[in-house]
């Protein structure tokens, strides 16, 4: 398990840098390229929603979704949430819904009590799905911690980050996505 563990960590460094290289560039000067994964997939198996109701991917069809998987203990993942959080704060009202992920790389993390408490510690304000049972992630085909998906109003999937970094960009990214929903939605 432990191996494992290593190889993904080493694996999500050396190619985390150079996936968010390849999905968050310019198609101009500063501005983000998109790729078009498909249709994202829908949250699966969540053992219990924190912050919020049952949501799902469908019902979120109009809305720009960014879902970030991560696990309270994760150092990586800790260091991405003030960003995340920022993110929500400053683009919820614009039509960005976030979502956390939380699934545990260790059984002590797949506590209800200890993922709510972590979500308080950290301020987090958003939905946060308990993906206790890797469903979700299965479904996302996911593999790192801490990983983030931008989804456009369509449901697709348009953007893909795993690891730390690229804090502009996915900004940048999250910006245009809802302009172009507020553009298109004032025609």
């Amino acid at each position: 398990m432990m191996d494992r563990y290593i190889r993904r960590l080493l694996l999500a460094t050396a190619l985390g840098a150079c996936t968010a290289a390849s999905t968050i560039t310019s198609s101009r000067a500063g501005e983000p390229a998109f790729s078009d994964y498909g249709e994202a997939p829908e949250f699966s198996g969540i053992e219990r929603w924190l912050n919020s109701d049952a949501l799902s991917v469908r019902s979120l069809r109009g809305k720009v979704v960014l879902i970030d998987f991560w696990t309270y203990s994760c150092i990586n993942c800790l260091r991405t949430l003030p960003y995340v959080t920022r993110w929500y704060d400053k683009f919820k009202d614009r039509g960005l819904v976030v979502i956390g992920v939380h699934t545990p790389e260790f059984g002590y993390e797949k506590s209800a009590r200890n993922v709510q408490l972590a979500i308080g510690r950290n301020g987090i304000r958003y939905p946060v799905a308990q993906d206790n049972q890797y469903a979700t992630w299965k479904a996302f085909d996911n593999e790192y911690w801490p990983a983030l998906y931008l989804i456009d109003r369509r449901g697709h999937l348009v953007l893909k980050h795993f690891g730390e970094g690229s804090y502009d960009e996915t900004e940048r990214a999250i910006a245009a996505l809802i302009d172009t929903a507020t553009t298109e939605a004032g025609k």
